[in-house]
Formats: C-alpha cells, sequence, structure tokens
C-alpha cells in the first residue's frame, strides 16, 4: 500500500470524523450554528469513492459491499438526515483503510531482479581491457569476469576451466565446475579465478533477463481477488434491499427505509472482516511469517497442494561435513585436521564447511600452512606441520599424488549420492576423502507432517538438481511426486499448469530461480533469511527465520483468522437483520439506527480481534527458556564427534595394530563411559520430566526412554566385547565390535535427531 493511497484513505475517514465530533460539541455546549452543511460536504467525498467502486464492479459484472453504503448515504442526502449520512461515511471510510491495509501488498519483483542485474561487463580487445555497460556487448565479445562477479551474459568458457556458484539459477548449493567450451549462464557467480569467456548472445535474450520476463509475465498473469466482505454481502443485499423497499410501501415513510438501509449497511463485513484478516496477519508476524497482505492469508488458508523447492528449502542450502572416508594409516580426525589447517587459507565455500567441521568436532587449536598455492575452483597444496598436503578434486590432487584402487569407485559413489567430494593426498600418498553434502533442514520433516494436517493433501518436490539426488530425498521425508533437473521456464510452467487445473496451489522457494513460480502460485512462500531478495519480493509470504514448520503455523493461523472473519460477518449481519426488522416496523429511526450499527460493529469486531490470540499447535505458548535450549544444543554438538569416531573405528578396527586397536577402543570406552552415559542418564532423570508436561499426554517421551535403554545397551555391550577382546583377540571378536559400534552409531544419529527435534518444537 503506498504513502499516497495511504494518506488518501485517512482523510476520507478524518472528513465525517471531524464534522461529528464538531457536531457533538456544539450540541453538548448548546453553541449555535447550522453544522448541516459540514456533515454533508464531510460525506459527499466517501459517497463519490463509493459509487466510482460500485461503478467498477458493475463493469466487471460484480455487485459488492459498498452499494448499501451508497444507497445509505445518498437517500439520507435526500432525505437531509446529514447526520446519518456523516455515520455511515465515516463506518464506510474505516472499513475501505482497514481493508485497503489488510490486503496491501508491495509489489517490487522487477525491481528487485534488476537490482540484482549485472549493470557493466569488462572487455577484452586484444589484451586492453575495458568496462563498458552491459547492453554494448554484443556476440563475439571477449569479456573478463572477475572473482565473485556475476557472469553478465551466455556464452562459452575459454580457458582450460571454471568454478561457477549457480545458486541464484538453480538453488543448488555446491559449485559447479566446467571445462574449457563449456557453457556459461548469466546470472551465475564466479567462484574460482578470473575467466575469459565469449558472449554468445545480447544481454536482453541471456538467461538473467529471461527470469527477469517470466516473473513479470507471472505476476501479471494472476487473476485479481474478489474481497472477502464482498463474497459474504452476495446474499444479503438482495434482502436488505427488498425489506426496505417493503417497509416504504407499507408504511409509506421513506424514512422507514432509510433507517432499514442503514442497519443493514455491512459494516460487519466492512471493518470485522478486515480486521480479522489484520488479526491473522499479526499473528503470524509475531511467529516469523510475513505475509503481504489480506488476499495472501485467504490464499494460504485454502491451498492444498504444496509445490517447494529443494535446496534452501528442505535443505539448508551449506554444504556441510557428512562423512570422512580413511584408505591410509592416519584416522578420520587427524585427517580433517590436516585439510582444515590448509583450508584456513582458502575462500572456496567447501573450505569453509570443512573449517566449521574441524571447530565441531574438536579439533583444537589448527597449525598455520606454509608454502600454500591454490588453484581456484580445483584446490589448494601446502606444508602442515612438516607434512606436504594436497586437498580437492580427484585431478587436482593428483597432480601431486598417485592414484589408488578405491579413487574410481569414491567418484562413482560421490556422483550417485549427489555429494561433492574433496581428496586429501599426503606426503604423495592418496589418504582419504571428505564427503560434503546439503544436509535436511531440521524441522523439514516435523513441517511436513504439520502442513499435511493443516489441510495440504499433495506435496510436489520442483528442482534442479539431479534426479538420483533429489528422488532420495524427496522419498525419504514422504513428498508425493519428484520433478528434478527443472530450469525456471519449467518450474513455472507446472505451478502454472495447476492454476489452470484449478489448484489451489502454494509455492516455496528461495533463489532467484524460483522467483517466476513464485509470483505465478496462488500463494507465492519464500525462505527470508537466507533467501534471494528478488525470491523475497515475488513472494506473497516471507519465512524470516527459515524455517519451514513456521509455514504450517502460518497456515493454521490464516484457516483460524478466515473462520473468526466468516464468523464475524455473520454474527454482525445477524443483528443487522433484527436491527432491519426493528426500523421496518418504526421502532427504530435512521440516526439512532446507524448508532445501533456502530454496537453491532464493536460486538462484530470483538469476535474478530480474537484471531491475535489463535494457538495452532498444542505445545504452542508451553517452551523452555532459550538459555536452557541453548546449552542443549551445545551439548548435543560435543556429542557429534562420538559419532565419527564410532563409524571411525569401525572402518579401520581390521586394519590396524593390534596395540593401536587396544589403545583405540580403551579410549573409546572412556568416552562412552565417562561422557556419553552420563548425558542420557541425566536426560533420563531430569529433563525428560522437566519437558513431558509441556507436551501433554500421560507419557510423551515413551518413544525416547526406549532410545536412552537400547543406547544404555550398546555401551555395556560395547564394553563387554572390549573386554573379551583384549583377552583373546580374534577376527570373530572384531567382527562383532563393528557390528556393535555401526548398531550405536544409528541409534545414537536416530536419537540425537529426535532430540533435536523435540528442542526444535520447544523453541519461541
Amino acid at each position: 500500500m503506498s504513502s499516497r493511497n495511504l494518506s488518501w484513505n485517512v482523510a476520507l475517514l478524518a472528513m465525517p470524523a471531524a464534522a461529528l465530533l464538531l457536531a457533538l460539541i456544539r450540541q453538548a455546549w448548546g453553541g449555535g450554528g447550522d453544522v448541516s452543511p459540514l456533515l454533508l460536504s464531510s460525506a459527499l467525498p466517501m459517497l463519490g469513492v463509493l459509487l466510482f467502486d460500485a461503478a467498477g464492479a458493475l463493469k466487471r459484472r460484480q455487485i459488492g459491499v459498498d452499494v448499501l453504503a451508497v444507497l445509505s448515504i445518498a437517500v439520507a442526502i435526500a432525505l437531509e438526515e446529514q447526520a446519518t449520512a456523516a455515520v455511515v461515511a465515516a463506518m464506510a471510510a474505516t472499513g475501505r483503510l482497514l481493508d485497503t491495509f489488510a490486503a496491501g501488498k508491495a509489489a517490487r519483483e522487477m525491481a528487485a531482479l534488476l537490482q540484482r542485474a549485472p549493470r557493466l561487463a569488462h572487455r577484452l580487445d586484444g589484451e586492453a581491457l575495458s568496462t563498458v555497460a552491459i547492453e554494448e556487448i554484443r556476440p563475439g565479445d571477449v569479456l573478463l569476469v572477475m572473482q565473485g562477479e556475476m557472469v553478465p551474459v551466455d556464452g562459452p568458457l575459454v580457458g582450460e576451466e571454471a568454478a561457477l556458484d549457480e545458486s541464484p539459477l538453480t538453488g543448488e548449493s555446491l559449485p559447479v565446475r566446467l571445462q574449457a567450451g563449456g557453457w556459461l549462464r548469466s546470472g551465475a557467480i564466479n567462484a574460482g579465478d578470473s575467466l575469459r569467456m565469449i558472449a554468445a548472445r545480447r544481454a536482453e535474450d541471456s538467461t538473467f533477463n529471461g527470469i527477469v520476463k517470466l516473473v513479470g509475465q507471472a505476476a501479471s498473469s494472476k487473476a485479481p481477488a474478489s474481497r472477502l466482505a464482498d463474497r459474504y454481502a452476495l446474499g444479503f443485499i438482495p434482502v436488505a434491499l427488498v425489506l426496505a423497499a417493503l417497509a416504504w410501501w407499507a408504511s409509506g415513510d421513506p424514512a422507514r427505509a432509510l433507517a432499514v438501509l442503514v442497519v443493514a449497511t455491512p459494516c460487519p463485513l466492512l471493518l470485522a472482516v478486515p480486521v480479522a484478516l489484520m488479526s491473522g496477519i499479526s499473528n503470524c508476524a509475531g511467529r516469523g511469517v510475513l505475509v503481504k497482505g489480506g488476499h495472501a492469508l485467504e490464499a494460504l488458508a485454502a491451498a492444498d497442494v504444496l509445490f517447494f523447492d529443494k535446496t534452501g528449502t528442505l535443505t539448508g542450502g551449506q554444504a556441510a561435513l557428512s562423512d570422512i572416508r580413511v584408505y591410509g594409516a592416519r584416522e578420520a580426525g587427524a585427517l580433517l585436521r590436516l585439510a582444515a589447517a590448509l583450508d584456513q587459507m582458502s575462500c572456496h565455500v567447501l573450505a569453509t564447511a570443512i573449517l566449521r567441521a574441524a571447530h565441531e568436532r574438536g579439533s583444537g587449536p589448527l597449525p598455520l600452512p606454509e608454502q600454500v598455492e591454490e588453484k581456484p575452483g580445483a584446490g589448494i597444496c601446502g606444508v602442515v606441520e612438516g607434512r606436504r598436503v594436497a586437498i580437492g578434486t580427484a585431478q587436482y590432487v593428483l597432480l601431486h599424488a598417485a592414484a589408488e584402487p578405491w579413487l574410481l569407485e569414491e567418484e562413482k559413489r560421490m556422483a550417485t549420492e549427489g555429494a561433492s567430494a574433496v581428496f586429501v593426498a599426503v606426503d604423495g600418498r592418496l589418504e582419504g576423502v571428505l564427503e560434503l553434502s546439503d544436509q535436511l533442514r531440521l524441522e523439514t520433516p516435523r513441517a511436513l507432517r504439520l502442513l499435511r494436517r493443516a489441510g495440504v493433501r499433495r506435496m510436489v518436490m520442483l528442482t534442479g538438481d539431479r534426479r538420483e539426488v533429489a528422488e532420495s530425498i524427496g522419498g525419504g521425508i514422504g513428498v508425493d511426486e519428484v520433478h528434478a533437473e527443472l530450469s525456471p521456464a519449467d518450474k513455472l510452467e507446472r505451478v502454472v499448469q495447476a492454476s489452470r487445473e484449478r489448484q489451489r496451489s502454494v509455492m516455496v522457494g528461495d533463489g532467484v530461480n524460483d522467483a517466476p513460480a513464485l509470483a505465478a502460485a496462488g500463494v507465492g512462500v519464500a525462505m527470508g533469511a537466507r533467501g534471494s531478495a528478488a525470491a523475497a519480493e515475488s513472494a506473497d509470504i516471507v519465512l524470516l527465520a527459515d524455517r519451514l514448520d513456521k509455514l504450517a503455523e502460518a497456515k493454521m493461523v490464516a484457516a483460524a483468522a478466515l473462520r473468526l472473519a466468516a464468523q464475524s460477518a455473520a454474527l454482525g449481519m445477524g443483528l443487522s437483520l433484527l436491527a432491519m426488522l426493528l426500523a421496518a416496523a418504526g421502532y427504530l429511526p435512521p440516526l439512532e439506527g446507524a448508532l445501533l450499527q456502530e454496537l453491532i460493529d464493536v460486538a462484530a469486531i470483538a469476535n474478530a480481534l480474537r484471531a491475535l490470540g489463535v494457538r495452532p499447535l498444542r505445545g504452542q505458548g508451553k517452551t523452555l527458556p532459550e538459555a536452557k535450549l541453548s546449552a542443549l544444543r551445545a551439548e548435543h554438538r560435543l556429542l557429534q564427534p562420538l559419532l565419527a569416531k564410532l563409524s571411525d573405528l569401525a572402518r579401520s578396527l581390521p586394519s590396524m595394530a593390534a596395540e593401536s586397536r587396544c589403545v583405540a577402543m580403551d579410549e573409546l570406552d572412556a568416552w562412552l563411559q565417562l561422557e556419553l552415559l552420563p548425558h542420557e542418564q541425566a536426560d533420563e532423570r531430569a529433563l525428560y520430566p522437566e519437558v513431558s508436561p509441556l507436551l501433554g499426554g500421560d507419557d510423551p517421551l515413551a518413544a525416547l526412554s526406549r532410545s536412552h535403554q537400547e543406547i544404555f545397551r550398546g555401551i555395556h555391550r560395547l564394553a563387554r566385547l572390549f573386554a573379551q577382546h583384549r583377552d583373546s583377540p580374534s577376527e570373530l571378536g572384531i567382527q562383532d565390535i563393528q557390528q556393535a559400534l555401526y548398531g550405536l552409531e544409528a541409534v545414537l544419529r536416530l536419537h540425537f535427531a529426535q532430540e533435536d527435534e523435540l528442542f526444535h518444537s520447544l523453541s519461541a
């Protein structure tokens, strides 16, 4: 809503309100002078606006709720009931102000995209470099794209290879490596060293500009929604007109008809309905969900088909270390420490993820590397504590180490799982691989369950990622359909098709590539904390905290707000109908009827305001203090390295020397007995009794308590197996220990995930 519209609507309300206040003051003080001309002039602007709106509705072959207000003001003026006309004008202006505020939507999609679009490019003429406007680029021009810059137009790569961040286009968080001749798309960001390319298209024909056009087309294709109050009033208006006509015909007094029209003026609709919508919007805002208008709230409440992007929506949009596989003599922790030490000197996105993992797993202070050399987008090498270390892609690391038999299988595995591999070589020997992938958001499974409960019957994943990756994630969390390897135009087509089939759709996304689909959907929802500005501006709803479960809460609040709006409308129209009968019988003059209508408005608005207090989830409002939650999360972070220790020991046991094996088992047993066991026992004795009353039910944490029993059993079983192996080592004993280690790791991963989800649900 623009400031000009807001000022105009405030003025429409201020004029009759000021005139009525002046009339009351003069009457109370017994002042002289006729205020009828002032009351009349204050009502005329609102009458003109209502006539204009009514004429527009009639052109669209619609009858709006404003018809009765127009008739009431016009008849009151004709019968010289100026005070009545001013009261009705004030009520109508108030409703218009509230309705405009509730339905206001800042439509700035194109501006957001254009702000992000590149405006300048570096053109090479031989070795001479010049900076030109992007509109001056012609096919065949040689361009230089520096590190961190956006590719200005489409065209092939000149040079050996390049690393590109294509997340603005595809949403995929992991960098893409292209070889010489590879196709560069405008909108991608150069994540490596400066690269050269040949322009194959003009700027207006390139990928990024195509997305801009798609957003404009999608936004313009959405049909305008009718006001909720108009839909409620369709049956009420004819009844009021017929009753007013009968009252006039039976009594011969036109004032009777005016009295009926005044109390029939559907101010509960004009006031209570937008109040319920605004209360719902305010409730959502308190939950970290920005709803850009009443129409968005209505559409969200009715939506039953959910489309969503994968990266940044279901997943976190950031690479994270998921596994370390060691093929040399070093343990996984030592290999990670060497890689992280070297990555201190790199700005690559995967380097950041490796450093974060090293700190989380307690690698301690990292030494500074020496003689560092980096090939952007490929890898980095240097000397760490006297050892020559190289990390990066397989092609890069093989320049510093000989190939190993396991290398090909690891590359195939990474391609199948959709993960990114960082290979590690130490002193000329390939020793292991770090696997990084985009992790599923903690709240995603719970969020999808809540959305089902809120009325979503069909869930569809739309992603530009590879099919096997998308299907593995989608199948694991129970979505109904998975559509992979999609361009922005493909996503838009899926959403538009749903609209053609009259499906009530919601689209959730976070990247520039999602902006067209967000603009075209019945409701566009953007992940606002880390999502792109274009996605946030194209959307009707923005999740400020990037938590998908907040969308489920917002949908429940929206449905409750719509129910209260309908309830308030029914209450107001029911009371108005009784008042209409009294007015038709002559017991309610026009001015008194207008004042009674105000009381009816108050009752309807009071009911509508209940939308502010809607709590969609049973446990909502019952939360643990933030300090307590932070402490619990910190404890889990400290225990995370244990999971890696379990799997690392299980993998390396068969190849370890007997003495090293016993030392490793003793260290792990001490950690289990002194760290993990006391933690789980404290949870069972103190934490669970504290949390259970917040959740409701007789024994809400029964499943987690059962997990504790399995953890205790696994720890004691490992202690016995370790003792037996020390007394009489055997190959069969090693296999039993491996089985027990993998089993305990699986139980702990599930248990930690369940507890993390529990903590998440108890956060404010």
